[in-house]
């Protein structure tokens, strides 16, 4: 991966990569992206209503009482010559229509998995694995919820072994920021590149 660029004057640009964060309702994408911007991320989050009777399954996630509309976006600068642009998805199906866009020229991308609600995370890997995006999966620990062995996940969502899993929390910077490496590592690998040093 060349980190360099210069525009016709010769004149040194930063390189913008994109990372997608994805995963189903309530699995902590917005709190990732939160957790590792540099910037006051921008949040289109909207407040669950009546009107999402029936359509918004709170299941698992009583306590959620918003929900992201658009996405989440947030700014990461790894030296002068890199930064990382970081797009959180809807997580629900209706706003599903958005996510080409969102992918549009993404490095790769975060799946973000609840084991509270499993298989949320299945549209969001159906998606990229369909269109070559590289993944990793991050399973989201939550205060109270089961824990299981990253083999037991990995099996229960069907995953090829050479994508690459890990715990973590999501509002914890360190813990997120190890996961965005594990993605460029696995990105620069499929690619056989080297892996860039910060």
């Amino acid at each position: 991966m060349d980190y360099v660029r210069s525009d016709r004057g010769g004149h040194r640009v930063p390189l913008a990569l994109k990372i997608l964060i994805a995963g189903g309702f309530g699995a902590g994408k917005t709190t990732l992206v939160s957790a590792l911007s540099e910037v006051r991320p921008l949040q289109t989050e909207e407040v669950l209503t009546g009107a999402g009777i029936g359509t918004d399954d709170l299941s698992g996630v009583e306590a959620k009482s918003t929900t992201t509309v658009a996405m989440d976006f947030g700014r990461i600068t790894i030296n002068e010559d890199l930064q990382v642009y970081l797009f959180g998805t809807p997580g629900q199906d209706r706003f599903w229509f958005l996510w080409d866009e969102l992918a549009f020229g993404a490095l790769g991308a975060v799946v973000l998995a609840d084991t509270r609600r499993l298989a949320d995370c299945f549209p969001s890997i159906d998606y990229f694995e369909q269109r070559g995006v590289p993944f990793v999966v991050g399973v989201n620990c939550f205060d109270g919820g089961r824990r299981f062995e990253l083999e037991s996940v990995r099996q229960a969502l069907d995953l090829d072994a050479d994508v690459p899993m890990m715990l973590c929390d999501a509002r914890d910077r360190q813990s997120a920021k190890s996961v965005l490496i594990t993605l460029v590592e696995h990105v620069a690998r499929q690619r056989g590149e080297p892996v860039p040093v910060a």
